[in-house]
């Protein structure tokens, strides 16, 4: 059994976070036959403000999220993280994505993984919370769900339909879920999925998904649109964690690790980015910290800070930054893995001041030791003629994103045992 070592000097909510992550580790191992919650899948919120909740009143929001670990049975995470009022959730479906349809000349046709609103409506579970099939999140918190006894594919999505009957107010919401969100009118949580039009690609208010497994535990890949898949294929799962999901999951099953998306498009390691996340130093309590059975956890962050600072940002103020979150996750005795940040030459917001501190806080990452391993995305996706740049084949014409190509490589750099 891994021990929970809570350090002096940690904070009072990493204090109760060890102490939970202790108790979970202690049932995992009196029952290792059933296995333990363990997260599968999540998305980062941040503030999506007024704007973003126009319309949402009296509607159902169908969402499809790819799971990585599968098991028998589920549960959700509702957030209000960033709301100012209670959130009214009247009813909660879930139910196996990729439900093969008949057209109407009667050929059957498969939509694909992530692309189609359409379920099996024998196949829809009800989702309770403290036995109500409605809930009230209070402002600022999150909710989690009953258990649904529901058989979930490893490698396979979930449709999770919500309804909404009043207003949101302040939505807590995921701006590039890079996946197809849907709407319907009243309560459609039922619905097949005839009703629903597309939405667009955020996620709303859907923060995570835990499955009982018996796998390790889950890795979180914590950082901004690198991490969230900002240049990747809508409604494909190509982000590079999709592509280390897919690599653990070959593993047996004992080896295997949940894989957590906590990247935010926009978000800064040290300062605010409003509708683009908290500071990673902020929200790293709630997106890596308080998930279920993490095991280690993938830092790639400060390209950002650096940019939109033009270098005014000092590489001594992102290795202070780090430092906290290395910290934090020794604190509740889990890995930290740091990766070296991406050359930026040709992006909008390049300097070379800026340049200056990300080779200086690459050479910080790579011999400082502090980290409990190191993956070296830089020497990989860099251009050898042209060092400060992505090589042209990684990126999607911006010199900042990675494409699909560049996701698929940056995965593979990954050493699986220092994950899981």
């Amino acid at each position: 059994m891994r021990s929970r070592l809570v350090r002096a000097g940690c904070s009072g909510i990493a204090v109760l976070i060890a102490l939970l992550s202790a108790a979970a580790v202690d049932m995992r191992a009196e029952a290792p036959q059933s296995g333990s919650w363990t997260g599968t899948w999540s998305a980062a919120m941040a503030p999506g403000g007024t704007t973003a909740a126009r319309g949402l009143r009296d509607i159902t929001l169908r969402q499809i999220v790819h799971v990585s670990l599968g098991g028998e049975r589920v549960r959700l995470r509702i957030s209000n993280a960033y709301g100012t009022a209670p959130l009214t959730v009247g009813a909660v479906t879930v139910a196996p994505g990729g439900f093969s349809q008949l057209t109407a000349a009667g050929a059957e046709t498969d939509p694909g993984p992530g692309s189609s609103p359409q379920v099996d409506p024998v196949a829809l579970r009800p989702v309770s919370f403290g036995g109500a099939a409605s809930l009230v999140v209070p402002a600022g918190a999150e909710w989690l769900s009953d258990p649904v006894d529901l058989s979930v594919a490893p490698n396979s999505d979930l449709v999770v339909s919500m309804y909404l009957p009043g207003v949101t107010g302040e939505v807590t919401w995921h701006a590039s879920g890079r996946a197809t969100s849907y709407r319907a009118d009243g309560d459609a949580t039922a619905d097949s999925g005839a009703q629903f039009t597309p939405l667009g690609t955020a996620r709303y208010f859907l923060a995570g998904v835990d499955v009982i497994s018996r796998a390790r535990g889950s890795v979180v890949f914590f950082g901004d649109s690198l991490t969230d898949g900002v240049g990747t294929t809508i409604d494909a799962n190509r982000r590079y964690p999709d592509h280390v999901a897919d690599r653990l999951l070959a593993l047996p099953e004992a080896q295997q690790c949940g894989v957590l998306n906590a990247g935010i498009s926009g978000n800064m390691l040290l300062a605010d980015a409003g509708r683009w996340g908290a500071a990673a130093t902020a929200r790293f309590p709630r997106e890596v910290l308080a998930r279920s059975d993490v095991r280690t956890v993938v830092l790639l962050h400060g390209i950002n800070d650096i940019g939109r600072s033009r270098g005014a940002v000092t590489a001594d103020a992102l290795i202070s930054g780090y430092r906290q979150l290395i910290a934090a996750a020794h604190d509740a005795d889990i890995r930290i893995v740091g990766a070296t940040l991406l050359p930026y030459e040709g992006s909008r917001y390049f300097s070379a001041e800026g340049e200056a501190v990300r080779l200086t806080v690459n050479a910080w990452i790579r011999t400082s030791g502090e980290f409990d391993a190191v993956v070296d995305l830089d020497a990989t996706l860099r251009d050898p003629a042209q060092p400060a740049r992505l090589s042209p084949q990684f990126h999607v014409g911006d010199h900042l994103h990675l494409n699909d190509m560049g996701s698929r490589t940056a995965a593979g750099v990954f050493e699986l045992s220092a994950l899981c």
